[in-house]
């Protein structure tokens, strides 16, 4: 196997540093398993979150949600919350419009706007009428929580219901249209590459199959939570609770209040959980600080487990009509097709996403040298949707590859081989995705030689012995084994923000505008700072992220970004430190500056012997900052497979082994990369097996509770093994980094639905529909055991 250059690594000598005239002998820190030096506050009780906080004065707030899917709001009488001793104000649209002397504000798209979108925004509070179950219309402020709660219930909305939009079959009917004079399509993505339909025409073998993802979501530990205060006197709104992307926010929030960026400072407390839907702009993030600032009182919301299942953004969703055009050999020759995600009632901040990356990452791994996917966004009566761990590449990923293995078994190949047949080679690095329309997006992938994970996968999880039990029954069980490939984007665009000081005590403070929310982030960014700067961990006094008033300007974590653009960043920003640092002493020595060398990170020296300590040589903090830079995403990439074994009698899938291989570019901390490997699985599983977000004909959320919900325990799935490799490092990023975040759940679906077929061969059993609970792999077997009694009662023509 060929690897590229380590263009990334400094010279011979120079350990990961990239300072020269450092005499450095410590050992990198970089590689290795760092415990996270964030988990002793957390474990010991430390940890300081929204709902530790406290304020004189304080208000709580509770939302008045909409009980109904869809109806026109004819009026809100809040006269009875308002009688209520200890209730210090109730706001309804009218009340927000009064305030700005406008419009009742609506929530702008973050990522992936376009202008067709724009009619389909929500109002932070709605009036004219509702569009989901959980919609707010009103918010309570009271002295306590439970007051709060007592007076919402109390608040009376006028509904007069319509019919809904349940699904995406009424969405395209457009009998009932969600917003007056707009079609229920919002929106339709076109992922291009070549000539597809041309591609069709001539291709010996293609096939068509329809597939299904069901809606599910993230579930933190800790739901949302805000705490807002104004200060009249400074002109100063402060916001608690600030997640994944508070510099964006701010820019949002500061715009709808009509406020300058520099008065909104937002604040991130530790973050228990995020996964995508946590940090983006809800109708609560503008309404907390509003009230905050209306009532000249401190304010907090905590968002309740209820609230969080029909008020956070939803995801997932999606159906496809997928074709494949092969030769006899298995060279993919095309992929073409139509999907239809359900977006829920409004298009939120990231609601487009999702959709653009199963446009854009629909040929995956594979050289595929013509795609045309159309995918339309369907409004319907539901909680809107947003970006969760890896949006839109886990749909698209199981359609692909279950397709694949359907045509693999068409033409009589192993799927196995056919999927290394396909593989994009590492000459062909960096190899041109999909063009998404009308945005005009474009991507490539970086750096890999893909054949290696999948080779290592099959080896790791014996597939030449283990593939001999496909479609076995064993002790009431059916065994079988699945496969699938993947790549990652990470390492989002456009840039990261970072500052360092060394403090007058010879330690150095990071402060980064990448944000913490449960991924180990500091103690990936102490190693990283510590080998920028020469000097061992411990001198690294905190790693200090995402609040607004830390560096002048950030973009967050999304899109597996922290550790390849803030970790960028902070190299970046080191050279810079150091060289002050050098002036420092070079103007103390009376030398130049090339003179001086840093040694350890403890102390400088320069010539006759002359040194002072870091500690001594400034009388105050020494700061660099700087951002880094880039055009272009990162690819991880891997391939996953499993063993699986299906009760005979009741349909229970049960993951016997699961292996992981990935290569994620540069490692910076093994223990904490396995630990995001492991758990994106778990998640992965859990969407695949477990969580269904259901709704009924009047789209009305049934699965509100964990009653109904079920979410992957410890013991759920014990045997999962991720193997991480770091053979071709990005290109794009001084660190040479991937980003490693959400790679992990991106297969699983694919992977596992294709050993669910494996294991049901002997009865035609084909997957094409998410979740596989076992209540549904029951229903698959008995559909098939139906379908084989119908024809072996038919009787033979004579």
């Amino acid at each position: 196997m060929s690897k590229p250059p380590p263009s990334y690594l400094p010279p011979e000598g120079e350990g990961d540093t990239r300072l020269r005239g450092n005499d450095r002998r410590l050992q990198p820190a970089i590689g290795r398993g760092v415990e996270r030096i964030e988990d002793l506050r957390l474990l010991a009780g430390r940890g300081c979150f929204v709902d530790d906080l406290e304020r004189p004065d304080l208000l709580h707030a509770a939302i008045v949600r909409s009980a109904v899917a869809h109806g026109v709001l004819r009026a809100v009488d809040v006269s009875a919350a308002l009688a209520l001793p200890g209730v210090h104000a109730v706001f309804i649209a009218d009340d927000v419009r009064r305030a700005l002397e406008g419009a009742v504000p609506l929530i702008p798209l973050r990522q992936d706007a376009v202008a067709q979108c724009e009619p389909f925004r929500q109002p932070v509070l709605a009036h004219g009428r509702v569009r989901y179950v959980g919609e707010p219309i009103a918010m309570v402020l009271a002295d306590d929580p439970a007051r709060a709660e007592d007076a919402a219930e109390r608040v009376v909305a006028e509904i007069e219901p319509l019919a809904p939009v349940a699904d995406r079959d009424a969405s395209a009917a457009d009998t009932v249209r969600l917003f007056d004079g707009c079609s229920n399509v919002a929106l339709t993505l076109t992922g291009l590459k070549g000539d597809a339909d041309a591609a069709f025409r001539e291709a010996p073998y293609t096939r068509r199959e329809s597939f299904r993802v069901h809606r599910h979501t993230a579930m933190p530990m800790e739901t949302r939570a805000l705490l807002a205060e104004w200060d009249a006197a400074q002109r100063k709104l402060t916001v608690f609770g600030a997640a994944k992307v508070p510099f964006p926010n701010r820019r949002i929030l500061a715009g709808m209040l009509g406020l300058a960026e520099s008065e909104v400072e937002l604040i991130e407390v530790d973050v228990g959980g995020a996964f995508g839907v946590r940090g983006e702009f809800y109708p609560e993030d503008f309404l907390i600080p509003f009230a905050a600032r209306t009532a000249q009182r401190p304010v907090k919301w905590i968002e309740d487990r209820r609230e969080h299942f029909m008020a956070t953004n939803h995801a997932r969703d999606a159906e496809c009509e997928l074709e494949i055009a092969c030769d006899r050999e298995g060279r993919i020759l095309a992929l073409r097709g139509h999907a239809r995600t359900d977006v829920g009632a409004y298009v939120r901040t990231t609601g487009v996403t999702p959709s653009r990356n199963v446009a854009q990452v629909s040929s995956g791994p594979y050289a595929i040298p013509h795609v045309k996917i159309d995918v339309s966004l369907m409004l319907t009566n539901k909680t809107p949707v947003g970006t969760y761990r890896a949006p839109g590449r886990f749909e698209i990923d199981f359609f692909r590859e279950r397709l694949i293995d359907m045509a693999a078994a068409d033409l009589g190949l192993d799927r196995v081989a056919m999927r290394r047949r396909n593989l994009i080679a590492p000459e062909a690095q960096p190899y041109e995705l999909p063009v998404v329309v009308p945005h005009n997006l474009r991507t490539s992938t970086d750096s890999g030689d893909y054949r290696v994970t999948l080779d290592r996968c099959l080896e790791e999880i014996d597939w030449a012995q283990k593939s001999k039990l496909n479609g076995r029954l064993i002790d009431g069980r059916y065994h079988g084994l699945g496969i699938g490939c993947y790549i990652e984007g990470g390492g989002a665009p456009p840039s990261e923000a970072a500052r360092l000081v060394l403090e007058i005590d010879g330690t150095v403070s990071v402060y980064v505008g990448s944000s913490g929310v449960g991924q180990g982030l500091e103690t990936a960014l102490a190693q990283i700072a510590a080998d920028a700067l020469g000097m061992p961990m411990s001198r690294i006094r905190g790693v200090y992220h995402g609040s607004t008033n830390l560096v002048t300007d950030g973009f967050g974590s999304y899109s597996s970004r922290s550790t390849a653009m803030g970790g960028s960043a902070i190299m970046t920003v080191a050279g810079e430190l150091m060289l002050r640092v050098k002036e420092a002493a070079a103007a103390r020595f009376g030398c130049t500056v090339d003179e001086v060398v840093i040694v350890e990170g403890r102390e400088v020296r320069g010539p006759g012997g002359k040194s002072v300590s870091l500690a001594e040589l400034a009388p105050t903090p020494l700061s660099a900052e700087g951002r880094f830079t880039s055009k272009h995403r990162t690819f991880s990439y891997g391939a996953h497979a499993a063993h699986v074994a299906v009760d005979a009698r009741t349909g229970y899938v049960e993951v016997v082994d699961y292996v992981a291989v990935e290569d994620v570019g540069r490692i910076v901390n093994p223990h904490t990369l396995h630990g995001q490997s492991l758990g994106s699985i778990v998640q992965g599983l859990g969407g695949v097996l477990l969580e269904h977000l259901v709704y009924d004909a009047q789209a009305q959320l049934v699965t509100a509770s964990f009653m109904d919900y079920r979410m992957p325990s410890a013991a759920e799935f014990p045997n999962i093994r991720v193997i991480a490799l770091e053979d071709y490092p990005s290109p794009h990023n001084p660190l040479g980094a991937k980003g490693a975040g959400e790679g992990g759940v991106i297969p699983v679906g694919g992977v596992i639905a294709n050993a669910l077929a494996a294991a049901l061969q002997t009865l035609g059993v084909e997957p094409r529909e998410l979740p596989l609970s076992a209540p549904r792999v029951w229903q698959l077997m008995q559909s098939a055991a139906d379908r084989h009694c119908r024809a072996a009662r038919k009787p033979e023509r004579g």
